[in-house]
């Protein structure tokens, strides 16, 4: 599987949003990183309760219980 990466800009505008005036490229790679992280945790999660729920469909309620 291929990984891919999310792009820089909507990264930095979640942190310019949250309040920051200036950002650094490290800040963005690392927060990018972080985000990448805990969506692919989510994901593994919300994939076993789609699977105990014997579907192959990953639906908003696996995220939302997830996410809990």
């Amino acid at each position: 599987m291929i990984k891919m990466s999310l792009p820089n800009a909507p990264v930095e505008r979640i942190l310019r949003n949250a309040g920051a005036e200036r950002v650094s490229k490290d800040a963005v790679e690392e927060l990018r990183n972080a985000l990448e992280d805990l969506g692919e945790e989510i994901s593994r999660d919300a994939i076993q309760m789609a699977d105990h729920a014997e579907r192959n469909t990953v639906k908003k309620e696996d995220i939302d219980m997830a996410t809990q």
